[in-house]
């Protein structure tokens, strides 16, 4: 009878997942997240393009002697301070795919989704983890950016008003824009499992199928293809940091503002990762 009761399964009085509580996931995520080179690699890259790139511009890009309206002079600034988007866009890109197709290339990936089995809270925690800390990094980065260029363009009498909206929130929108496209990028990660095939994936959206597009359009002169193209993920997230003001032009066919293009990029972010977390939950590892 000893015997039997000392063999006898235990049943744990402690809560389910007391271990595995969303926070923890998180916490765990982030100590893996900010160990890997990669890490650094693309966000020093991203703060070295996203400040100089202001300090240049904001040094050498003049009025040409001539007094600037006020809405001139606020897009003038916009324009210097979201010059470098293009280029952090692929950074991230780059680093959204690797967060998470390099623990499939190491077989890393295995522990993970032993210690979270339904994969979705762990998957959820890495995402998170990537999105906060690419905001912040990009969203400060930014505004030193603007601090350095402002300072530059009112020595040469070039005085913006970043207290104007139409300001501040296209420079703010430049970080929403560069977090969403890391999500994205991190989706197709998750979805292919391969770093090279992930990284290709997410550069031929971004700079490959644009092209395409633009000179099918240009061919077959036809509206539907400059529509489909304005859905696109950078150009509908262009219009996060567009600066917009009253008496600009108008152009035929699809026409996304900054709420539109932001709705339609968070859109395919959700559905790109909808889809690969409902196949990494699926498939074996």
């Amino acid at each position: 009878m000893s015997a039997t009761a000392t063999n006898a399964p235990r049943t744990s009085t402690l809560p389910d997942g007391i271990g595995l509580s969303f926070p923890r996931l998180v916490r765990s995520e982030w100590i893996k997240f900010r160990t890997i080179r990669s890490t650094w690699w693309c966000y020093s890259i991203l703060v070295v393009v996203t400040v100089g790139m202001a300090v240049l511009l904001g040094q050498f890009v003049t009025d040409s002697g001539a007094s600037l309206p006020q809405d001139a002079e606020n897009g003038q600034l916009v324009s210097i301070n979201t010059a470098s988007v293009t280029l952090t866009a692929l950074v991230v890109g780059v680093l959204g795919v690797l967060i998470i197709s390099g623990e499939y290339g190491t077989g890393q990936v295995r522990s993970t989704f032993t210690a979270d089995p339904r994969r979705t809270g762990v998957v959820l925690a890495k995402a998170t983890v990537l999105a906060l800390t690419t905001f912040v990094v990009s969203a400060v980065s930014t505004w030193i950016g603007v601090a350095a260029s402002a300072a530059l363009q009112a020595s040469r009498g070039v005085e913006a008003d970043l207290a104007d909206p139409a300001v501040f929130l296209p420079i703010l929108g430049s970080s929403v824009f560069v977090t969403l496209l890391a999500l994205l990028a991190f989706g197709i990660g998750l979805l292919v499992r391969s770093s090279a095939g992930g990284i290709a994936i997410t550069l031929g959206i971004l700079l490959v199928l644009p092209i395409i597009l633009s000179l099918v359009g240009g061919l077959l002169n036809a509206q539907w293809v400059a529509d489909v193209y304005a859905f696109l993920p950078d150009q509908a997230g262009s219009q996060l940091f567009a600066y917009s003001y009253e008496g600009a032009g108008s152009r035929p066919g699809v026409v996304l503002n900054g709420w539109g293009g932001f709705g339609v990029l968070l859109a395919e972010v959700v559905v790109v990762g909808a889809l690969a977390l409902t196949v990494a939950r699926r498939r074996d590892v």
